[in-house]
């Protein structure tokens, strides 16, 4: 399927200067969207992974039906002071700022073969928290899997030895 088509492009969003790639008309259509996870789901189960995290909020619309179709736990990655237990923090830069990512230690140790599942690989800042997240308990990352990435910006450059996959990648 040509998911292309249910990405709209937002210029100067959310800042002058920026193209934001907007995923909506994707999640507005319910069989388009069930298409992309079911085909992110199936490349991502090639790596066998024990569990799937994701960024909180956009993040969320991918990993959790991922973790559901492969029948794995999600674990979720959220912004500071949204997890109860104690946590990890990991910092990171984005095309137009600095934000930091959290996981609950508990949680996350239990797994030991992970897989990164978001929206959009950009820079590669928020996929590599996540991945030093996993990382840091000496857990492996089985792959990173995007909808979309946006070539050029780089980001898998930031992803090294990792298994990226991505659905469409616009120019």
């Amino acid at each position: 399927m040509d998911f292309d088509k249910y990405i709209a492009q937002v210029q100067d969003f959310p800042k002058k200067g920026i193209l934001f790639y907007d995923i909506t008309p994707l999640l507005l259509n319910p069989g388009a969207y069930a298409q992309a996870c079911d085909a992110l789901a199936e490349r991502v189960g090639e790596y066998n992974p024990q569990a799937i995290v994701s960024p909180e909020a956009r993040g969320f619309f991918f990993g959790i039906p991922v973790a559901m179709r492969l029948g794995v736990p999600f674990l979720p990655i959220r912004k500071k002071g949204k997890l109860p237990r104690q946590t990890l923090e990991a910092k990171y830069d984005l095309e137009y700022g600095s934000d930091a990512l959290y996981v609950h230690k508990d949680d996350i140790k239990v797994f030991k073969h992970i897989a990164v599942v978001d929206d959009i690989l950009a820079t590669g800042g928020t996929a590599k928290a996540m991945c030093s997240l996993a990382e840091s308990l000496g857990n492996e990352v089985a792959c990173c899997a995007f909808l979309m990435e946006l070539e050029f910006l780089n980001g898998r450059s930031k992803l090294e030895n990792k298994n990226v996959i991505s659905l469409i990648s616009p120019k």
